[in-house]
């Protein structure tokens, strides 16, 4: 079940930018909705499960290194989990390092599902919801690239989707392998990745500082059904 949860957010995502992909500002507003989302996620299951075990207090270390990873992979990747790559020029991004940033990503996010009690965790619920408009924007980005030079080629869209829908499942396989108790550590780091992507979402300045209404809608959007979430899962 969450296998197929998670392949089909992607696989659901890329078709959707395929077919959607040229109106940018869905992809923007679908950005915006899951970030609301994945930071409230973040503070009201991934956290509190972090510092609640019994390696709490040591595991503030491992969020910061979660938030620097992420910062690391966006070297990678231009930002593209931002929805970035209109402002970088398309051409900058080398679809290997696309690959390899969008893998060690959400392969690392799939570690600590191996551990999961609960089929449809607020946690898993927070990474399909935040697959989605990543693989929107792959989708968009990939199959409606007309007349891109042909160093593309050699690294076919499909392979670069397949990878990208199977590293959460490859990264929830690897985490039975390891001992439950480091569960917390990757929690931490994985909490330090949605922390820092979330928040660039919401908090990338507006045109003119002036206040989105849409934006801040969205935002409440996302929050309010990761609280339902929350609600629905503790009862």
């Amino acid at each position: 079940m969450t296998f197929i949860l998670l392949i089909l957010s992607v696989i659901t995502g890329v078709l959707l930018g395929k077919y959607f992909g040229k109106k940018e500002k869905l992809a923007k507003n679908l950005l915006v909705l899951s970030a609301g989302f994945l930071i409230t996620i973040c503070l009201n299951e991934v956290f509190p499960q972090v510092y609640t075990s019994s390696e709490g207090s040591n595991l503030g270390i491992f969020v910061i290194a979660g938030v620097l990873l992420q910062m690391i992979l966006e070297a990678l990747t231009k930002g593209f989990e931002h929805g970035h790559f209109h402002h970088h020029g398309e051409h900058n991004i080398l679809p290997v390092a696309l690959m390899v940033g969008l893998f060690i990503h959400a392969f690392i996010e799939g570690i600590p599902l191996a551990n999961e009690e609960h089929q449809l965790s607020p946690y898993l619920l927070g990474i399909v919801f935040h697959n989605l408009p990543i693989s929107f924007i792959l989708g968009a980005f990939l199959f409606n690239r007309k007349g891109e030079s042909k160093s593309s080629s050699s690294y076919p869209s499909l392979l670069i989707v397949a990878l990208f829908a199977l590293a959460s499942p490859m990264g929830m396989l690897l985490g039975n392998y390891f001992n439950p108790n480091l569960q917390p550590y990757f929690l931490a780091i994985v909490g330090g990745i949605f922390l820092h992507i979330s928040s660039v979402i919401i908090f990338e300045s507006n045109k003119n500082h002036n206040i989105d209404w849409v934006k801040i809608g969205l935002v409440v959007l996302g929050v309010s059904l990761a609280l339902f979430m929350h609600l629905f899962h503790h009862h």
